[in-house]
């Protein structure tokens, strides 16, 4: 069946509170798979990616097609964009949330009351979790695959940009899960309902348990504030890398460049360098041409313009700047205490790191920043759950409450307290 049929098909039959009531019912089921029935489950999840990929490339070209003509941008393009190997790729990273240890169950503490009666808290799924996300196809497969794994249902809203391929592996993964004989309803998508298939998951608590949202800063932040189902916030990522005095040369210039060009679309890509200001004149120049031979625009304030070239003069914007391309903000700060309270302002929770060969410094730093994920002497591009070993994400969590940094599947279960007792009663 072609892309448009199956958006007609579902169109045609029901509404998206429909959906989210057949999640519900499918929650049930799958909160009770064992552990090798969900392995099993996912196993032929991966394999059908595979067998079907020249069906999610040519999905997938529509959306590229599509994108191109509405002029979506790159970095957007790039997010969107799959091909033989990044399905490969996605479905080896299925087969790793296989391989991990199942949560559910997972016995949290315990201990005997006074009178005897035996307490554990074990982890269980949520139930129905919820995901909003934009022009991310990779992101429909790898949250699908953690849900399942910690027992949930999932459903989805991937947005319009990404519509055709996102339709295409749901049905692909709905009907790997229907031959393994598992609901293939824990797997749902709402794209074809449009802003009423958002509006529906921010709408229906009872229904859906928890809301993830992951994109732009905007998506994120009318999803917190409209919602009345629990979100689970992920937020955007201003990521800071900062230079200190004692930085060596080679660290400083590799960890900017892989923090900034490795993938500059992603949120965990460098979007601010500080230098502190007795490193500068040895810093600035190296790091800003390694920069500029990337095809790296930087944005500099006085002092780094008045070392480098070609340095576009930064503004109180650019400090504030997610990119999400190759452009990058360069400060120079006077000392450690400023970078850090340049930090504290602008930062948006995500990931920080220094480059430093003073351990009282990174131990400072990795004291003092309060964001998601801290290094020292890193690059920032490794705030990833597969890079963390959860072999895929459902985001990464700049909140402080249930989950921090990358969710992985620990993140996708509550708890539930059991008592074991033998006739007592409270006096």
């Amino acid at each position: 069946m072609t892309t448009d049929a199956l958006l007609a098909s579902d169109t045609a039959v029901d509404a998206p509170e429909d959906r989210l009531r057949r999640a519900k019912v499918a929650s049930r089921s799958v909160a009770r798979l064992t552990s090798d029935e969900k392995r099993a489950a996912l196993h032929a999840i991966a394999d059908a990616l595979v067998v079907h990929r020249e069906r999610i490339v040519a999905a997938n070209a529509d959306d590229l097609r599509r994108g191109e003509e509405q002029g979506i941008g790159a970095s957007l393009l790039d997010r969107l964009r799959l091909d033989a190997g990044r399905i490969e790729a996605l479905a080896s990273a299925v087969r790793q949330v296989a391989a991990l240890p199942d949560p559910v169950g997972q016995l949290v503490r315990g201990q005997r009351m006074y009178n005897g009666v035996m307490l554990e808290q074990r982890r269980v799924p949520f139930g129905v979790v919820g995901v909003i996300y934009e022009a991310r196809p990779n992101v429909t497969v790898d949250i699908a695959a953690l849900a399942l794994q910690s027992g949930n249902a999932v459903v989805l809203r991937g947005g319009s940009a990404a519509r055709s391929s996102n339709t295409v592996l749901v049905d692909v993964m709905r009907g790997a899960l229907e031959a393994q004989g598992v609901a293939p309803d824990a797997v749902q998508t709402v794209d074809d309902f449009g802003r009423d298939g958002a509006r529906a998951l921010m709408r229906g608590r009872g229904l859906v348990d928890v809301l993830v949202p992951r994109g732009s800063a905007n998506l994120i932040e009318t999803v917190v504030t409209e919602s009345i189902v629990p979100v689970i916030e992920t937020g955007a990522g201003n990521v800071h890398v900062v230079l200190d005095e004692s930085a060596p040369d080679d660290w400083a210039r590799d960890i900017v460049v892989n923090a900034k060009v490795q993938r500059p679309s992603v949120c965990n890509a460098a979007e601010t360098v500080l230098v502190v200001r007795s490193a500068a004149e040895r810093l600035v120049p190296a790091v800003v041409a390694a920069l500029q031979h990337e095809g790296v625009t930087v944005h500099g304030d006085d002092a780094v313009a008045s070392l480098a070239s070609d340095v576009v003069p930064a503004t109180e914007e650019d400090w504030e700047t997610e990119y999400l391309s190759l452009d990058i903000a360069m400060r120079v700060v006077d000392t450690l205490d400023d970078a850090i309270a340049h930090i504290r302002r602008y930062s948006t929770g995500h990931t920080e790191s220094i480059v430093t060969a003073d351990a009282r410094n990174a131990e400072r730093f990795l004291d003092e920043v309060d964001s998601a994920a801290v290094f020292a002497n890193a690059s920032t591009r490794f705030t990833d759950g597969s890079e963390f070993g959860f072999g895929a994400e459902v985001g990464i969590s700049t909140q402080k409450l249930h989950a921090r940094g990358p969710m992985g599947l620990p993140e996708l279960t509550s708890t539930k307290w059991i008592g074991r007792g033998s006739g007592q009663v409270r006096g």
